[in-house]
Order: C-alpha cells, then sequence, then structure tokens
C-alpha cells in the first residue's frame, strides 16, 4: 500500500491497547493513532477529529464501563459511515456477534489472534470490503444463519423471498462471502470464474439493496434468505 492506514484501540484495559498495539506496529503500512479507554471516551475523541487524523480501522473491545463496544458503534457508525470497526474481544456467544453486526460491525475476532490475522482482517476490509471473523466465530455465524427462522406469520413470506429474491448460486455465494471468502476462493470453490464471482456479489447487492458484507449478513439474517 502507498500510505498508512490508521488504526485505532478502544479497551479498557492498558494491557490489551498494549498487546494490540504491539501487534500493529509489526507493519509499516499501518499507523497506530487512536486510543480510547471505552466507548464514551472514544466518541469524544472522534468529535471534531480532523479527517487527517480519523482512524479508518478501529478495533472495539464489547464489555467496558460507561459504555460498552456495541453501543459506541451503534452510535459512531451513522456519524463515521467510512469508519469501519472490527470486534476484538474474548467473547464468543451468540448474542454478541449478532449484536455488533447489527451495531454496524465490519468483522469480529478474537483476542488471541496473531500480528498476521489482524492485518489480514485490516486489508480485508480497507481493500476488498470484507467481512473478517476469527474460525470459530464464523463458524457460529453461519450455524446461526443456518438455523434462523421467521415469526411464524410470516415463515411462507420468508420462503417466497428465498426463491424470489436470490438464486440458489447466489445464496451459495453469499455464505461464503460473509463468511470471509475472497472472490478467488470462491471461484476456485465453486468452479466459475473469478469474475463471474464478482457479478454474482454485485447482483446480490443489488437485489439486497446494500453496499458491503456486514450490510449483507445484516439482511440475510434479518429476512431468511439464508
Amino acid at each position: 500500500m502507498n500510505t498508512s492506514i490508521r488504526i485505532g484501540i478502544v479497551d479498557d484495559k492498558a494491557i490489551n491497547r498494549n498487546t494490540i498495539g504491539n501487534k500493529i506496529k509489526q507493519f509499516n503500512d499501518l499507523n497506530l493513532c487512536f486510543s480510547a479507554v471505552n466507548g464514551k471516551d472514544c466518541l469524544n475523541q472522534l468529535n471534531g477529529l480532523p479527517l487527517g487524523k480519523m482512524p479508518q480501522v478501529i478495533f472495539m473491545d464489547i464489555e467496558m464501563p460507561e459504555m460498552d463496544g456495541i453501543q459506541a458503534i451503534s452510535l459512531a457508525k451513522p456519524l463515521y459511515p467510512d469508519l469501519f470497526f472490527i470486534v476484538l474481544t474474548i467473547f464468543d456467544d451468540d448474542d454478541k456477534i449478532f449484536e455488533a453486526i447489527k451495531a454496524g460491525a465490519s468483522g469480529y475476532l478474537l483476542k488471541d489472534e496473531n500480528a498476521e490475522a489482524l492485518y489480514n482482517a485490516i486489508t480485508s476490509i480497507m481493500i476488498y470490503g470484507g467481512a473478517p471473523m476469527s474460525a470459530a466465530i464464523a463458524r457460529k455465524a453461519m450455524d446461526l444463519l443456518s438455523k434462523a427462522s421467521l415469526p411464524e406469520v410470516s415463515r411462507q413470506q420468508g420462503s417466497d423471498a428465498i426463491t424470489s429474491v436470490l438464486s440458489q448460486r447466489e445464496k451459495e455465494i453469499l455464505q461464503y462471502t460473509i463468511t470471509g471468502y475472497d472472490a478467488k476462493r470462491i471461484a476456485d470453490i465453486t468452479g466459475i470464474s473469478v469474475l463471474t464471482v464478482r457479478k454474482h456479489i454485485a447482483n446480490i447487492y443489488q437485489k439486497l439493496h446494500v453496499n458491503s458484507k456486514a450490510q449483507a449478513m445484516r439482511i440475510a439474517y434479518k429476512k431468511g434468505l439464508i
């Protein structure tokens, strides 16, 4: 990359901020420029921050005093739509995963990920518009999505939506996409070209009226599309 990606960390424990920061500092094309001790502190610091000093990706803890990470993301994302939040936490329970996604998080990683995994998550979001997740989180997310059902009164409508909104191939590609696979890997798995995969993804976004993988995942879960 030609310019450094500006990175922020929000965590109430100094040892966690230092550990994550040391991992970030291993890469010359990443610039650790922002640190906050909780969600409230994060919002206060972002308010009025010059564009050139605004972080582009923030690693956000969940459980923090005064304001937790999920609430902070839900408040910050509408104000700073170009700012990407990656939840970095020890929690992998079902409720936390989807609360974070619904709040506007673009990724969800466990804190024991190594430096390379954090770097790959950043570049996945910034370059490819990815939705990075730790493997354990991705498996849980897919299990939840596969088991998700609509309320009884709208179950038939949901079934009709599955048929009418996305094709079977599009649903398959959507599942791989929200798991974090890039176009090349999806092409290898499905046996179609990268160009065709990208065309399918563009069609999925158009049909779901979204422009990111995180948004597509939220819509898919909410409407029972996968």
